[in-house]
């Protein structure tokens, strides 16, 4: 038996007490090995096949987790050992007997967790061991991400490092006091026995030890003062945005796209900001971060060529060999940043990006309610990637020789095969199909008709697929979680909008009146899961967050009353249940939920998905945008306020509340150019759905001075006018210029940038201007100008469209006086916060 060692280790100043195990964990390659010649396949239900039980009495032996609707659950519902649930049941068996529990976290398609219950929880062996000494609870973490949170902070608080399956011993209190994760049979037995000796014998020291680990877990989820700057400077500012601007320039690997070595996780966060600012500056510097990494995604093995959509991971750097998994989530963000790609250059690849994951959503996750199933795992043990890769020989046998070569040339086919596995550095023989550069440059370079070309490997791939779908299909976790519906029709009812796909905003209202009609209940409350018929577990924040902002860009994308209804009634309920009321932000559990160890904001949330308070701040900004609600302004405000010096800290770790607080500063900035002076313009009228102002930085000016105009544009939500775009003939695209005069000389115009967008009228991507929208204009006074009062005229020129029509061109005119006097006194700038922004 290993000497169990005390070791200390500070986080945050506190000094820990820690068991650890002398023996460490093999490296991942060891791992691979021991596990490589084990199987085990999956029905839709998470048990196993081929083994041929009709009814639960059939099985060998059944636990309390056969009651469960999670795959995750059920697939260890006939195993050896006892599990529990985590319920009120499993604690009270553990203070009745004095026992310490054994908390096992994982999901259903977690490769590890499969790993880890074939060698061990289907062990007779380890069972008795367990059964005897422990009380044993399963959790689900896509079910239970509060549970999942607090055990994983104990964990990584152990080990400095953290993973699933998430292996925990605790208290019957539920106080941890060893954490781990995987573990091979054999040191998991030796640990067991370990574990069972000092909680026989040295129960003191556990009990000490439980204590500190649980006080430093409260500390590191609450905070404890880091929602608040951390130095003076570190506050919510354009300085913030720039701090994170640079975080990306520094770990954005140039050569292969994509902000780390390796692993690489799809950057959804990351690209959401890069594309924001971009849009709003116009920094070439940008473009590049953006457009690298998302060819290198979709040109890589991350893409699933065959079969559509993207997977979990790439283990290498080269984005070549992926984990093999497909999460709801990675997709629907993918869907939505490839969408705004497309509209932002005008690539054709990004918009097929976003049909490939459509197509792959409904063929693949789509149940036939509506709504959309969480993850598809990515393989057998021992045989991961099994049902995605290819033998050269299997590409000669669908396609024919001819087709079958240029095929395997283009897809970079190889006799050999392509890779070797990133755990056991072994060749397989197998190929994980990717390209090199994108279809259509390969076509010029083969002198190819494009159309043509592009036509042959489409029809190559659809060969493929069908015959891929006759092999043994990895297991798929079928049950439907809110959150990630949420983030599906918010990506489905965005993109649809953006490319003019009726059919994707088609199946976002689908999905969005399932949930709401399964998942919600009388008293508005939403509920986080739903599979075979019963929707239970009261939602959490990120449920409440993604759905209600999927909502709005449903309602955005449709005009239907009822999904702004729908969005209003969940943030009111976030208000209510969920703020934080004296330091702003949100709770991750509604007042009410069940007590753990904390009440956490869970900021830096579990897996690759938005953290959740950044959600909510946008959520909360566009809900405002939308009904002019201060209540909204002010959630959202003070949410980014309270995480302003965790996002100084650590950008990378919360880019959805980055992103939120580029949107809330710019916006910021936009109000404070006309809230003070917006009743004292010089000019002001409305021209249909435009309103227009015009401000003057002086009244009177002598012969030589210098002056500005500005025209201050609001356009109507729903609407929009066009910026300039060259030879365009199909629209007027808006233009401000002062009408010529003898006096004054126009040094220039500072026209705001458009936006590249889809017009729903034209069906094209072009520039756009929404909401309000500036121009300043940089006068100077002739020196020999005469004195006296001139008309300073505006001309203005506009075609406003709305999603059905546009109205015809106009001109209007706008005036304003200026006196030219040679003894013209200092004049204090006038509309001070307008012109100083535009210096």
């Amino acid at each position: 038996m290993p000497v169990l060692a005390v070791v200390c280790l500070s986080v945050g100043g506190l000094c820990l007490l820690l068991w650890r195990n002398r023996t460490s964990i093999p490296p991942e390659r060891e791992i691979a090995r021991t596990s490589e010649h084990t199987s085990i396949d999956r029905d839709r239900d998470g048990r196993d096949t081929g083994r041929g039980p009709e009814s639960e009495a059939d099985y060998e032996f059944t636990n309390k987790l056969a009651q469960e609707t999670s795959p995750y659950l059920l697939q260890h519902a006939h195993n050896p050992v006892n599990w529990y649930p985590w319920s009120a049941e499993a604690f009270a068996k553990a203070k009745a007997e004095d026992k310490p529990i054994f908390l096992s976290v994982g999901y259903s398609t977690c490769y590890w967790c499969h790993v880890m219950e074939k060698q061990s929880f289907e062990d007779e062996e380890v069972a008795e061991l367990l059964n005897e000494h422990f009380v044993a609870i399963k959790v689900d973490r896509e079910e239970r991400p509060d549970v999942d949170e607090q055990y994983m902070l104990a964990t990584q608080l152990t080990t400095g490092r953290g993973g699933w399956p998430n292996s925990v011993w605790l208290t019957p209190e539920g106080k941890p006091w060893m954490a781990g994760t995987y573990y091979p049979k054999a040191q998991f037995m030796r640990l067991l026995d370990a574990l069972v000796e000092a909680w026989n014998t040295r129960r003191a020291d556990v009990t000490e030890q439980s204590e500190k680990l649980a006080r430093a877990i409260r500390e590191a989820g609450t905070g404890s003062g880091a929602f608040r700057p951390a130095a003076v400077e570190q506050v919510l500012s354009r300085k913030l945005l720039d701090h994170a601007l640079e975080e990306y320039r520094r770990s954005f690997d140039a050569s292969r796209g994509g902000f780390s070595r390796a692993p690489k996780f799809p950057p959804h966060g990351a690209l959401q900001v890069l594309i924001h600012e971009y849009r709003r500056s116009m920094n070439s510097t940008l473009l590049p971060m953006i457009t690298r990494t998302l060819d290198a995604m979709w040109l890589g093995g991350l893409h699933d060529h065959v079969g559509g959509g993207f997977h979990r991971y790439s283990t290498d750097r080269d984005w070549l060999v992926p984990h093999f998994e497909k999460m709801l989530y990675d997709n629907a963000q993918l869907m939505r940043i490839y969408a705004d790609a497309h509209v932002l250059t005008g690539l054709a690849r990004y918009r097929e990006a976003v049909e490939d994951i459509f197509a792959w959503l409904m063929r693949d996750m789509s149940s036939a309610e509506g709504g959309f199933h969480s993850a598809i795992d990515s393989g057998e043990v021992g045989k991961e990637g099994k049902a995605y890769v290819w033998r050269h020989e299997e590409i000669m046998d669908v396609l024919g020789a001819g087709d079958g070569e240029l095929f395997a040339e283009i897809y970079n086919v190889r006799a050999r095969g392509n890779f070797r596995d990133e755990a056991t550095g072994e060749a397989p023989g197998t190929n994980i199909l990717h390209l090199k550069q994108p279809l259509r440059e390969i076509a010029v370079e083969k002198n190819a008709d494009g159309d043509r070309f592009l036509s042959l490997m489409a029809k190559s791939r659809e060969k493929l697929l069908a015959r891929r779908l006759t092999w043994v299909q990895p297991h798929k976790d079928d049950k439907i979680l809110t959150g990630w519906n949420g983030l599906t029709i918010g990506a489905l009812a965005h993109a649809g909008y953006l490319l003019s796909e009726p059919k994707y905003v088609e199946a976002a209202g689908k999905a969005a009146g399932f949930i709401l009609s399964k998942l919600k209940d009388e008293e508005g409350q939403l509920l986080r899961t739903y599979r075979a018929g019963q929707a239970k577990l009261p939602g959490y924040l990120d449920d409440y967050a993604y759905l209600a902002e999927g909502l709005l860009e449903l309602y955005a994308a449709t005009r239907d009353a009822r999904w702004l209804h729908e969005a209003q009634q969940l943030a009111q309920y976030m208000l209510d249940r969920f703020e934080d009321k004296q330091a702003g932000g949100f709770y991750f559990t509604a007042d009410g939920h069940e007590t753990l160890l904390m009440r956490s904001k869970n900021i830096l949330g579990g897996g690759n998905v938005p953290d959740a308070n950044g959600m909510a701040a946008i959520l909360h900004m566009e809900l405002s945008g939308w009904t002019g609600g201060p209540a909204h302004h002010k959630s959202a405000e003070r949410t980014l306020e309270n995480l302003a010096g965790l996002m100084w800290q650590n950008p990378r770790g919360l880019d959805t509340a980055i992103h939120a607080a580029g949107v809330h500063l710019q916006r910021k900035a936009e109000a404070k150019l006309l809230a003070r002076d917006i009743c004292d313009a010089d000019a002001k009228d409305e021209f249909g759905p435009v309103g227009a102002y015009v401000f003057a930085s002086r009244r009177t000016a002598k012969p030589g001075d210098t002056f500005l105009l500005a025209m201050a544009l609001d356009v109507m939500q729903g609407w929009h006018l066009y910026g300039p775009a060259q030879g365009a003939t199909a629209f007027i695209p808006t233009s401000v210029e002062l009408e010529a005069h003898d006096f004054l000389v126009v040094s220039k115009v500072d026209a705001a940038k458009p936006k590249p967008a889809a017009d729903p009228v034209l069906k094209q991507v072009l520039p756009i201007y929404e909401g309000r929208v500036w121009f300043f204009i940089h006068v100077a006074v002739k020196p020999d100008a005469a004195e006296g009062e001139i008309i300073l005229s505006l001309k203005l020129r506009t075609q406003a469209c709305d999603k059905e029509r546009c109205l015809a061109p106009r001109t209007d005119a706008l005036s304003t006086p200026l006196r030219i006097s040679a003894d013209a006194a200092p004049e204090s700038l006038r509309h001070r916060e307008i012109f100083e922004a535009a210096r």
